[in-house]
C-alpha cells in the first residue's frame, strides 16, 4: 500500500469537499443578501450538482483509458477559480457561474482521485475507499463550522479565504502527479498495481448496476435534503440563529464521516451487501421520526442517520468497482457523477416543493427515501475472497 499516496489524497478530498460545502452552508446569508427564494436556492445546488455529475463519468472513462497524472491539479484549481467567484458574485447569475465552476473542478476531481485511491490502496479497497471517502466527509462536515466562524460574521467576500485551501491541494495533488506519472514510466519493465484489463458489461452487470443506482438515489436525495434545507428547517421550527443550526449541520455531517469511514472496512470483513442492507434500509425509522422530534432529539436523529446511511456509499462503489473489473474510473465517475446529478435534481425539486408547502413538508416526504433499500435484497452475493 502506498499510504503517504493514499494520504495525500485523503487530505486533498478533505480540502475538495470543504471548498464544496462552503456554498450551502452559506445559504442562508446568499438567501438575506440577495432575496433568494427556496427554489433559486434549489437552483443553485442543481447548477452546482449537475455540472458536478454531467463531466464525471466521461472523465474516468477516458483516464482508464488515457491516463492524466496532473488531471487533479486542473479540477483543483477550477474550484479556486469557482470559490473566488463565489466571494464577489454581486448577482444570482453569478452565483450560478460560481457554482457550476466548483462543480465541473469536482467533476474531475472525484473519478480520478477515487481511481488513484484503488491503486494505492495495495488490494485492501473497501480501507483505501473508506479513507478516502472519509476525508472529503469531514471536509464537508466542516465547511458549515467555518462558515459560521469566518464567513457569517464577516460576509461573503471571506469566503476568498479559504483560497489558501484550493493552493495546499494543489501543491498536494502536484505532488500525487509526480508518483502517478512516475508509475506509467517505469510500466514497461513492471504492471501498474491492480488495473485490471477491462472487461464487457454483461446483462445481470447491467441490472446490478441499476439497483445499485437506485440505492444511491436514496440515499443523496435524503442527503441533499439535509445538506440544503437543514439550516432552514431548524431556523424555522426552532427559531435557532444562522451559528446555532450550522452547528447542528457540522454535527450531521461530521457523523457522515464517521459512517463513511466505518462502512469500508466493514464490508471487507463481512461482504459488502449486508452492510448496503442495513445502512440504508436500517436508517428508515429515524428518519421517520426526525419530522416530530423535539430539537434535542432532532440532533441525535440527524447524527443517528448521518452514522448509518453514510456507510453505504463505500460499499457501493468497491461492490459496483468488483462487478467491472478495469473500469475502475469509469464506475467512480458514473457514480460520483449520478449521485451529484441525483442530489441537484432533488434539491431543485424539494426546494420548489418547499416554497410550496413550507420546510416541514420536505422532511415528511424525504422520510420515505430509506424505503426504497428493499431493492439490495436483488444484489448477488459476492464470492468470499472478495471480502476476506
Amino acid at each position: 500500500m502506498s499510504l503517504a499516496v493514499l494520504v495525500s489524497l485523503t487530505i486533498s478530498h478533505l480540502l475538495n469537499d470543504l471548498l464544496q460545502a462552503l456554498l450551502p452552508a452559506i445559504y442562508p446569508l446568499l438567501k438575506q443578501d440577495f432575496a433568494l427564494s427556496f427554489t433559486e436556492i434549489g437552483l443553485i445546488t442543481f447548477t452546482n450538482q449537475v455540472t458536478a455529475s454531467i463531466l464525471q463519468p466521461i472523465v474516468g472513462r477516458y483516464t482508464d483509458r488515457n491516463p492524466q497524472p496532473y488531471a487533479l491539479v486542473v479540477g483543483m484549481s477550477l474550484t479556486l477559480a469557482g470559490l473566488l467567484f463565489l466571494a464577489y458574485a454581486h448577482s444570482f447569475a453569478l452565483l450560478l457561474a460560481a457554482a457550476a465552476l466548483v462543480g465541473i473542478g469536482s467533476s474531475i476531481f472525484h473519478p480520478e482521485s477515487s481511481r488513484l485511491a484503488r491503486i494505492a490502496s495495495g488490494g485492501r479497497h473497501g480501507f483505501a475507499q473508506s479513507l478516502f471517502q472519509t476525508g472529503g466527509n469531514f471536509g464537508s462536515s466542516l465547511g458549515p463550522l467555518l462558515a459560521a466562524f469566518i464567513v457569517v460574521p464577516r460576509g461573503q467576500s471571506s469566503v476568498a479565504w479559504f483560497a489558501i485551501c484550493a493552493i495546499a491541494g494543489i501543491v498536494l495533488l502536484w505532488r500525487v502527479g509526480g508518483w502517478y506519472a512516475g508509475l506509467h514510466r517505469e510500466a514497461a519493465t513492471r504492471p501498474i498495481p491492480h488495473m485490471e484489463a477491462p472487461v464487457p458489461i454483461s446483462p445481470q452487470a447491467r441490472r446490478v448496476l441499476t439497483v445499485l443506482m437506485a440505492l444511491v438515489f436514496s440515499k443523496y436525495v435524503y442527503l441533499v435534503s439535509i445538506s440544503s434545507f437543514y439550516l432552514f428547517f431548524l431556523m424555522e421550527r426552532f427559531h435557532l440563529s444562522i451559528d446555532s443550526a450550522q452547528l447542528y449541520l457540522f454535527a450531521f455531517l461530521g457523523a457522515v464521516a464517521a459512517g463513511t469511514f466505518v462502512g469500508g472496512p466493514l464490508g471487507d470483513r463481512f461482504g459488502r451487501k449486508y452492510v448496503i442492507w442495513g445502512s440504508i434500509l436500517g436508517v428508515l425509522p429515524f428518519t421517520l421520526a426526525l419530522p416530530y422530534a423535539s430539537l434535542f432529539w432532532t440532533g441525535v436523529l440527524s447524527v443517528i442517520i448521518g452514522l448509518v446511511l453514510a456507510s453505504a456509499f463505500s460499499a457501493i462503489l468497491v461492490y459496483a468497482q468488483e462487478l467491472l473489473p478495469g473500469r475502475v474510473g469509469f464506475v467512480a465517475g458514473l457514480f460520483f457523477g449520478f449521485a451529484f446529478g441525483i442530489a441537484g435534481l432533488g434539491a431543485a425539486v424539494l426546494g420548489k416543493f418547499a416554497d410550496w408547502y413550507g420546510i416541514d413538508a420536505v422532511y415528511h416526504v424525504c422520510a420515505l427515501l430509506p424505503a426504497i433499500g428493499v431493492l439490495a435484497i436483488f444484489l448477488p452475493h459476492e464470492p468470499k475472497d472478495a471480502h476476506g
